[in-house]
């Protein structure tokens, strides 16, 4: 049920919007077409509300307009303890959602967001379901919002609604985490440009992250330079080899050879604009690093994190301490593949830098198909 009408917040004083626009146009043109829809879901904490200052700033860059939204819920066993008294129930979700549309109201009206045209909008509900419902019917750019940490068992067995959106959105999710870094700009600092650890496998799905972290990066360092970080992490060689005739140190070597020799290319590909041509112009810092180890995950939080190079990593010391990690969903078979313990689940659950979750191209292909097969019924929060 929904709960009130989306108010739009009129804050934008000549001064502000031109200042706005100035900052769109001069610093990251980019952005423009990729991030103009921000989706921004809120639960009354500060927690949550650390996403606004990074949809602030990305609204600011690409001139575009943000969605706060609410999700109102029952209290577990609300409807059983007032099954006799309908009209009690109702009451008291109108009430409900009469202080989260006061709560939004006073979040668009902040200073943070002055000069961004706002939306709000208040619904009941089961909050994965809605906030994918409103993603898809508004047709967002980005859903923007902040996970808590890891909380154990449950957690793992339940999930959390961050991982039911980065799972089932067919547009990129940037995970912030509870107690992590609030990348929000602008970041001037030239010797230590704001970067991101774009993860790749050589696989065009995985690519398919490059863009957006690419888009995503510059309008944040803006008017600085952002950087990206590629990093590859191949399986070390099957122990036992030898018996075939081949070296495990000489098939390393190769796999790091032939990882490096991929990210130089893309790298190659990145300058002349045939990969993420938006921003290519803003001539973003790119280097690469390529590790062997026999967990991908670890070894790109590791790399992100300058904590460790993994093993036998490549230029891994040349840009450590990332900002962001961008990966892909890698869903081989659409949205029912992202099973607990993906490479992406568990970087998003092992790391406080937050995450930018991208679906590839074909998968946001097939989306309409999958959105229609699973339904948001299905989709448990």
């Amino acid at each position: 049920m929904r709960g009130s009408q989306p108010a739009r917040i009129e804050r934008r004083s000549e001064k502000a919007m031109e200042k706005r626009d100035a900052f769109a146009l001069d610093t990251f043109e980019g952005s423009r077409t990729m991030f103009q829809r921000m989706l921004v879901p809120l639960d009354g904490s500060k927690r949550a509300e650390r996403a606004i200052p990074v949809a602030a700033r990305l609204a600011q860059a690409s001139g575009g307009s943000i969605t706060l939204l609410r999700v109102v819920t029952s209290p577990v066993g609300y409807e059983w303890q007032t099954s006799e008294s309908p009209m009690l129930l109702q009451e008291s979700q109108v009430a409900d959602q009469a202080r989260a549309a006061d709560y939004l109201a006073h979040i668009a009206a902040s200073d943070e967001l002055a000069g961004i045209a706002t939306t709000t909008e208040v619904f009941h509900g089961m909050p994965a379901q809605t906030i994918l419902s409103v993603a898809h019917s508004q047709q967002t750019d980005i859903i923007i919002m902040c996970s808590h940490g890891y909380t154990g068992m449950a957690h793992r067995v339940m999930g959390s609604v961050t991982e039911k959106v980065a799972r089932h959105a067919p547009v990129p999710v940037f995970v912030l985490r509870e107690a992590g870094t609030l990348p929000a700009g602008p970041h001037l600092d030239a010797t230590h440009p704001l970067r991101a650890l774009v993860a790749l496998d050589g696989s065009a799905r995985a690519k398919s992250a490059l863009e957006p972290a690419a888009c995503f990066i510059a309008a944040l360092a803006a008017p600085g330079k952002g950087a990206l970080h590629l990093a590859q992490v191949v399986k070390p060689a099957t122990p036992g080899n030898e018996e075939k005739g081949i070296d495990e140190g000489v098939e390393n070597e190769s796999m790091l050879h032939n990882a490096q020799k991929y990210l130089s290319s893309i790298i190659e590909h990145f300058h002349v604009g045939l990969v993420a041509p938006a921003v290519a112009s803003h001539k973003l810092l790119v280097t690469c690093v390529v590790a062997v180890d026999d967990d991908v995950a670890s070894a790109l939080v590791r790399l992100a994190e300058n904590t460790g190079n993994a093993r036998d990593a490549e230029g891994a010391g040349v840009f450590g301490g990332c900002d962001i990690i961008a990966m892909a969903t890698h869903g081989i078979g659409g949205i029912q593949r992202w099973a607990m313990g993906s490479i992406t689940e568990r970087v998003l659950n092992a790391t406080k830098i937050p995450l930018l979750i991208v679906r590839p191209l074909d998968m946001m292909d097939k989306s309409n198909f999958i959105w229609d097969e699973i339904t948001l019924s299905d989709i448990q929060a």
